[in-house]
């Protein structure tokens, strides 16, 4: 039964429907199309050969059945199924601005599932703590893509910390089709190079780390109390110290400095979105680059 939506909630999915389709029709929808494309064929029909065939498509059975050569016709396979796998740990209902990770994480999902609508490619959704909180099959169709987008906005997790290797060996075992994945998480978490791996040997997986500019600099307020919003922890801290200061950088830095690493060494993508600015030009960016190198 679909839960009753609040009248936030429904104007908050309205105006994301269409300043998105807006981004999709301007900017975005070439953008997806012309990096996913064309990432299978499948085998249509067969014609009689022409000169200037390429020979090795020739279907010798047909040939020899005929005593004329054929050749096989293949039409790309645009189909694509195409999952959101969204981190919904405390840590994602953080922002400095107006808007929290998991609101961000909603507009960029609703994105990029209008684009895969418009090209006729299905869309799922997986929400994830340290479980499998929920899963959402994917289907084709904008109201399913509508209702993906209700999800993140709506959607209270059960548990409050994050443990990324238990859903990438999750989606290993039930994913029996390839899939374009996009792990949408500020990436507070360790451990999970193997299943990352495994996981990205059999599917395209492009990772969306969201961050706030607060978590990597916290400004000079005195005496602060700080908490860890996935374990609860709390820690007094005066900020004002420079002791304090160049530590902290110094943490956050590596942090960083880790998730770049582990995504090269694995030889996956990686967009990196500040959510108190745009997403859409970081984005573009992304996907013309990799248009460029899978031309």
């Amino acid at each position: 039964m679909t839960p009753t939506l609040s009248k936030e909630t429904l104007s908050k999915v309205k105006l994301i429907e269409i300043r998105t389709n807006r981004l999709v029709n301007d900017l975005f929808g070439g953008e997806y199309e012309s990096v996913f494309k064309g990432q299978g064929i499948e085998f249509a029909d067969v014609r009689e050969y022409v000169p200037g065939d390429d020979i090795r498509t020739i279907d010798w059975n047909v040939t020899a059945r005929s005593q004329r050569p054929f050749v096989k016709k293949y039409v790309e396979e645009r189909e694509l199924t195409v999952l959101f796998v969204v981190d919904a740990s405390f840590s994602n209902f953080f922002g400095s601005g107006k808007k929290m990770k998991y609101e961000v994480a909603a507009e960029i999902t609703a994105l990029l599932a209008f684009s895969a609508v418009i090209n006729n490619d299905k869309v799922g959704l997986a929400f994830f703590t340290d479980r499998i909180e929920k899963y959402i099959p994917v289907k084709k169709g904008k109201s399913h893509a509508l209702r993906v987008v209700r999800e993140i906005l709506t959607y209270k997790p059960e548990r409050t910390k994050t443990d990324m290797g238990m859903v990438l060996q999750y989606l290993s075992n039930v994913l029996n089709r390839r899939a374009v994945i996009f792990l949408i998480s500020d990436f507070l978490d360790s451990g999970y190079e193997k299943p990352l791996k495994i996981l990205g040997k059999e599917h395209d997986i492009i990772g969306i780390h969201l961050f706030d500019p607060r978590e990597r600099e916290i400004p000079k307020m005195g005496y602060v109390v700080l908490e860890d919003a996935e374990t609860g922890d709390e820690v007094m801290a005066h900020t004002n110290s420079s002791k304090f200061q160049e530590i902290f950088k110094k943490i956050t830095s590596q942090n960083l400095e880790q998730i770049d690493k582990l995504f090269k060494k694995v030889g996956l993508d990686k967009i990196e979105i500040n959510i108190t600015k745009s997403y859409v030009e970081p984005l573009i960016k992304f996907f013309r680059a990799r248009e460029k190198r899978f031309r």
